[in-house]
């Protein structure tokens, strides 16, 4: 029985409002006690804790693997511990390998890999059939979505109708697929840098549209991959007249504007493509706000062949899952822009009640899912030390600062990572 006592750490826990130093006690998998100062056991390991972070499992809202179909890219295996690396302890799949989650055996075969997948809204090349949504709702996906955009309102509203007595959540990416023929956000950088632009009403149309279809309806819907200004008005709009809707941006879209493709990276090629600076600030503010309820990962992986291409020819996506926690807390956290708690809060707590889920928290006597993070831990991104199959990020080869050393898992997953700790 492994027991391990972690002193004086700092203990986060956005559900109670935690932010205290503290000895934590671990044995076998399960949380014992937290105090100011606990007597070690004669068998545990002792942790230094001083500078260090111990916190709820972060959950993810949708992510991609490349199995099955796409082995080379990512498996369901390689992204378990890309996540369990990132100290994500929840991760939405995506219904989008091949096949996609449409029918109960799919969806089984990611469950017992301790993955939350999304089941397929729709069905077939050009989605306009509708799946058996009750089919899958019984088989247990944790909600529907077909990351890609639906143009066809009156399958929509159909989608809407149905799935609302069911009681999972919808997840729609709004973008009007007629306008959205760029490679990077229409504006003076894409100009300037001679890429072809996307509006950023190929966003919006078809958000106040899918508003729309929520006023008349009353199912609640979240609205994923945020990426313009107009959006985060439109969703305080939305919020303010008591339409049931959440929302996320992508950690990219936090980190990144137009202004950094200067280097045509074809990393930062993303859908929807990195908006404008003012773009990025109203995001930032939308979050800081709660107007945008959660962080996502939206990790998409793509072999260095697929991603060595011209920026407007590279496939959209980059890898995150261990990486964006490092980022964020850098970017916002270490400069102060953030308390720790408002991090912890868009990537646990909030995105585990998008998903309908009861949120990791730090609670004595329940099986542990949680995370011990340095945020001063330096580490070199190269392709030998990233779990997942990929290497398609913008910090390839760079120094990045903070690493999980340890993640726990109460759920399906068999979560200890490799500790790094001493």
């Amino acid at each position: 029985m492994t027991t391990t006592l972690i002193q004086q750490v700092r203990v986060l826990d956005p559900v109670s409002q935690t932010d205290r130093v503290a000895d934590v006690l671990i044995e076998a998998g399960r949380l014992r006690a937290i105090a100011r100062q606990i007597a070690p056991p004669a068998s545990a390991e002792r942790v230094n804790g001083h500078d260090k972070v111990f916190a709820p499992g972060l959950v993810d809202l949708y992510s991609h693997s490349g199995e099955p179909g796409f082995e080379s890219r990512e498996t369901l295996n390689s992204l378990q511990q890309a996540a369990i690396a990132g100290g994500f302890t929840r991760v939405g799949l995506s219904p989008t390998g091949h096949p996609v989650s449409d029918h109960p055996a799919a969806v089984a075969q990611r469950q017992r890999l301790g993955l939350f997948p999304w089941g397929a809204l729709t069905l077939g090349a050009q989605g306009q059939q509708m799946s058996d949504l009750v089919e899958l709702a019984a088989a247990g996906v944790v909600g529907f979505t077909d990351m890609s955009p639906i143009n066809h309102w009156l399958l929509l509203r159909r989608l809407l109708e149905y799935a609302q007595p069911l009681g999972k959540p919808i997840a729609i990416w709004p973008c009007s697929q007629m306008l959205a023929t760029g490679a990077a956000r229409e504006g003076e950088d894409s100009l300037r840098l001679g890429l072809p632009g996307t509006p950023a009403i190929a966003e919006t149309t078809a958000l106040a549209a899918l508003v729309e279809c929520v006023a008349a309806i009353g199912t609640p819907v979240h609205i994923m991959r945020v990426s313009t200004a107009r959006s985060v008005v439109l969703i305080a709009q939305a919020k303010a007249a008591g339409l049931p809707v959440t929302a996320s941006t992508t950690w990219m879209h936090l980190l990144f504007s137009t202004a950094d493709l200067d280097t045509y990276d074809p990393n930062l090629k993303l859908d929807p493509p990195l908006g404008t600076g003012t773009d990025q600030q109203a995001l930032i503010a939308g979050v800081e706000a709660g107007t945008i309820d959660a962080i996502a990962i939206d990790h998409a992986p793509y072999t260095y062949e697929e991603k060595t291409v011209p920026f407007s020819l590279a496939p959209p996506g980059a890898i995150g899952l261990e990486l964006a926690l490092p980022a964020l807390w850098q970017q916002f956290v270490a400069s102060e822009q953030w308390s720790a708690l408002q991090l912890w809060q868009c990537l646990s707590q909030q995105p585990a009640l998008c998903l309908a889920q009861e949120p990791p928290t730090l609670v004595i006597e329940r099986p542990l899912e949680a995370v011990l993070f340095d945020p001063q831990r330096l580490w070199p991104v190269e392709a030998n030390t990233l779990k997942s199959r990929s290497s398609n990020t913008p910090w390839l080869g760079k120094t990045l600062t903070g690493q999980v050393l340890q993640t726990w898992s109460g759920l399906n997953w068999v979560c200890a990572s490799k500790a790094r700790h001493p």
